[in-house]
């Protein structure tokens, strides 16, 4: 159970950051760009792609949608393990795809994001790994 516990826990890091990012892409200005200006050009220019959006609305949008898959990963990963605990184990599928997951989490993390977001899901992922090694050692 032990393994269940530390892939869970790892989870639960993933699912408290997403909330968090969540949080702040509609609270507050944590997520704005310092220079007022730039937010200002933001709300008024349109990607190439189409002229039905602007770069701010795709600036919340990407942060939201980002956030609801890190929301979505940690509440799947955080109870699969627990509530079907054999069945999660017992399928490579499942088992590659959340390592996966973690490792492109900690990539983007290092490549382009800051030092809270990189500690954070290379924590997740270490405890994830150390419940595969419990698991199968």
């Amino acid at each position: 159970m032990l393994d269940s516990y530390f892939i869970a826990a790892g989870a639960v890091i993933a699912l408290v950051l997403g909330l968090i990012h969540l949080l702040y892409t509609y609270r507050g200005n944590k997520l704005h760009p310092r220079d007022d200006a730039l937010k200002a050009r933001m709300t008024e220019v349109s990607p190439v792609l189409t002229r039905e959006t602007t770069m701010w609305r795709c600036w919340i949008g990407f942060n939201a949608s980002h956030s609801f898959g890190v929301i979505f990963f940690g509440v799947l990963y955080a109870y699969l393990p627990l509530a079907h605990s054999r069945m999660f184990f017992e399928s490579p599928f499942l088992l590659a795809v959340g390592l996966a997951v973690l490792v492109g989490y900690v990539t983007l993390a290092r490549r382009y994001w800051f030092s809270i977001p990189f500690r954070g899901v290379v924590t997740s992922t270490v405890l994830y790994v150390l419940g595969l090694v419990v698991h199968f050692a």
